[in-house]
């Protein structure tokens, strides 16, 4: 098995140009319909965690070799053998988005963080090539 590795920065261009827009469109409001400043630092709280992120410039992602998987978030990291896992699960949410569990051998599953993973088809082409079971599951609530 070829190692693999995926990694990805907070910082990006696509997340100021968000945030440039999203601030352009709440200083609109104020110029153009007189909003409430109350109202439009409410509503600039959302953005927050994306002005952390850019100012962190954390990375996220991981690493799979011959023997371990091992992913990081942030502060947060982890890694275990893979002799460990007994399958991996995709869930795909109502929200269409995917999240990927392992399910060890012992029957305990681990979420691996989302920010961490790589899109999710070629993840799942990656573990099959590697020799893991994937199941998939659509629309689930857990």
């Amino acid at each position: 098995m070829t190692p693999f590795t995926f990694t990805r920065q907070n910082r990006s261009p696509r997340t100021v140009v968000i945030l440039i827009c999203v601030y352009a469109a709440l200083i609109g409001l104020v110029i153009f319909f007189n909003a409430a400043l109350w109202l439009v630092g409410l509503l600039a709280l959302g953005t927050l965690p994306a002005v952390w992120d850019l100012v962190q410039d954390s990375s996220a992602g991981l690493n799979l070799d011959q023997h371990k998987l091992s992913w990081h978030s942030g502060r947060r990291q982890g890694d275990i053998s893979l002799d460990e896992i007994d399958f991996f699960r995709f869930d795909t949410r109502w929200d269409f988005s995917v999240r990927v569990s392992m399910v060890l051998k012992t029957g305990k599953r681990l979420r691996l963080p989302d920010e961490a993973l790589p899109p999710h088809r070629d993840f799942e082409q990656l573990l099959q090539q590697a020799g893991f079971k994937v199941e998939r599951h659509h629309f689930t609530v857990f």
